[in-house]
């Protein structure tokens, strides 16, 4: 027969999640995402007003994508440098407040236990362990009071590539065909692109979210479709002279 201690083991759970801290993971689907809907509305814009003439369309896109995929990497990197500085400084204050007043420090870090409906007695035997090591009471304290992980604060340089490639493929879809075609076979063409890229966009993001496939991808198809039309509208409305 076997120990309870052969068996705990084996009845200890599994649990795989995934890395959604680092930044990279949501700046890849954001960045996909707005690729598509910016440049399949500018496209469809562009479209509406000059169809014949797919040069312009042809460079209106790709401004677009270059313009768009440069600026979401630098507002990504911006972003999240600012946001890893801010989480450096938190924890360098906090290290310098474990160093100096350690007892303070657990005194604060039992508060948080007992708030949590642990016996004061045991929240500060349980605080007193934590700062026996000073890496584990920094860790501790910041999962605690920042609310962070030490050592996932994100990759700034990893998001703005993410977001760059990212971008660049979600707007190249919807310009693909004005490499090849023009008017009406064009536009079509682009939108059903659009759209069946939207849909995959949507089940990924369903995939990754645990949410529902047919709720996240029709929202996704809504927002590529939606600004497309007005645009579409607006580019044959003004456009209706260009020469």
């Amino acid at each position: 027969m076997a120990t309870s201690r052969e068996v705990v083991p084996q009845l200890r759970p599994e649990h795989h999640h995934r890395d959604i801290q680092g930044g990279a993971a949501r700046a890849a689907i954001f960045g996909v995402s707005d690729g598509l809907v910016s440049n399949v509305s500018l496209i469809l814009g562009m479209a509406g007003a000059a169809s014949t003439r797919p040069g312009i369309v042809r460079l209106a896109g790709l401004a677009g994508l270059i313009a768009g995929s440069v600026s979401m990497a630098a507002g990504e990197f911006i972003s999240m440098r600012a946001q890893r500085e801010l989480f450096e400084r938190e924890l360098d204050m906090e290290r310098r407040e474990i160093r100096r007043r350690p007892f303070v420090e657990q005194v604060e870090l039992a508060d948080i236990y007992e708030s949590r409906g642990v016996e004061p007695e045991t929240a500060m035997q349980l605080a007193g362990e934590m700062m026996r090591d000073p890496e584990l009471a920094l860790e501790t304290h910041a999962r605690e009071e920042l609310g962070i992980d030490p050592r996932s604060l994100g990759s700034p340089l990893r998001a703005a590539v993410s977001s760059f490639v990212t971008f660049s493929l979600g707007a190249l879809v919807p310009l693909l065909p004005w490499f090849f075609s023009r008017g009406t076979a064009a536009t079509v063409a682009s939108l059903v692109l659009a759209g069946l890229a939207a849909i995959g966009v949507g089940c990924l993001l369903a995939r990754f979210t645990g949410r529902s496939r047919l709720f996240t991808a029709s929202r996704q198809l809504a927002f590529s479709m939606v600004p497309a039309a007005i645009t579409y509208g607006i580019g044959t409305a003004v456009g209706v002279g260009v020469t």
